[in-house]
């Protein structure tokens, strides 16, 4: 199937019933479904900064709700059985170590405001670890924002294989590191497991990815993880072994698919059906070592 991000140019998030109906008539006759729904809470679509002024916290609730009324369309469509409505803090780094206890109460608010829409509609939220996001770009930090926002049967974390190995060698809080460069299998195995048993319980959806140690990224999205092809020779990551990290008891904290997120690509790559052969080799690697 296929997880949905709520923006143009992929879907308008103030698209009509009709359209939307047409276009899960469509994924549905091709005998696939739809997971998970990415929030548009960014400056620039909908949303604004979970942590900026009282104008952009209250376009990021806003984005729920628009992000809820399409789900509540493709649930009751029959085509969405799974998933989570994916968010990020949608605020920098820089802005956000202003003051970093200030913000992340700022955050827990407008996050917990948005999970008190999600839960009227039968939704849960998972932020992303992307390490561009302020509140988030450490493991330490996405910590403190879950804990802070206080709603772990509505609020949790969106585990990105190429994102959290960015959480294990500190990239953006050198203080936060468990790894660094030139580190041992020896030492690598155990620093996942300090990453993965913090986070794991606020674990509930999960992306599937390769990430080659270095960062990439446009616009607001500067340096974040970059994904890589999932036989990319540089790539960092067992990537079956890596999941078995995260996944473990997945059912019961209700992650009912994973997805492969390779964002990245560039078109020709996508177009290839090597490509494609690659990508499901490698979830069905995950899914035989869970």
């Amino acid at each position: 199937g296929v997880d949905l991000f709520l923006f143009h140019p992929h879907t308008d998030p103030d698209i009509s019933e009709s359209d939307l109906r047409a276009m899960a008539d469509k994924i549905a006759a091709a005998g696939l479904s739809v997971g998970s729904l990415v929030a548009p809470v960014w400056p620039g679509t909908v949303g604004g900064s979970a942590f900026g002024s009282a104008d952009d916290r209250k376009n990021f609730v806003l984005a729920i709700e628009k992000a809820c009324r399409i789900s509540k369309i493709l649930n009751d469509h029959g085509v969405r059985k799974s998933g989570i409505i994916r968010i990020d803090t949608a605020g920098g780094v820089d802005a956000f170590l202003e003051d970093p206890a200030g913000n992340t109460k700022k955050i827990a608010e407008t996050f917990r405001e948005a999970g008190k829409i999600a839960q009227q509609n039968g939704e849960r939220l998972a932020a992303e670890g992307e390490i561009c996001w302020g509140g988030m770009h450490s493991w330490k930090a996405m910590l403190d924002t879950l804990e802070a926002t206080g709603m772990p049967d509505v609020v949790g974390f969106q585990a990105d294989l190429a994102h959290t190995y960015l959480y294990l060698m500190g990239y953006n809080a050198p203080e936060a590191a468990l790894l660094q460069p030139g580190y041992t299998d020896e030492e690598f195995w155990p620093a996942y497991k300090t990453l993965t048993d913090a986070l794991r319980p606020w674990t509930i959806d999960f992306h599937v990815a390769q990430n080659d140690g270095t960062v990439h990224g446009t616009g607001s999205h500067d340096k974040t993880g970059r994904h890589c092809p999932a036989d990319d020779p540089n790539g960092k990551l067992d990537i079956a072994k890596a999941s078995t990290y995260w996944l473990q008891e997945a059912d019961k904290r209700g992650i009912k698919h994973i997805c492969w997120d390779g964002c990245m690509f560039p078109n020709e790559t996508l177009e290839k059906q090597g490509t494609w052969n690659t990508i499901l080799g490698a979830m069905i690697k995950v899914d035989e070592a869970i």
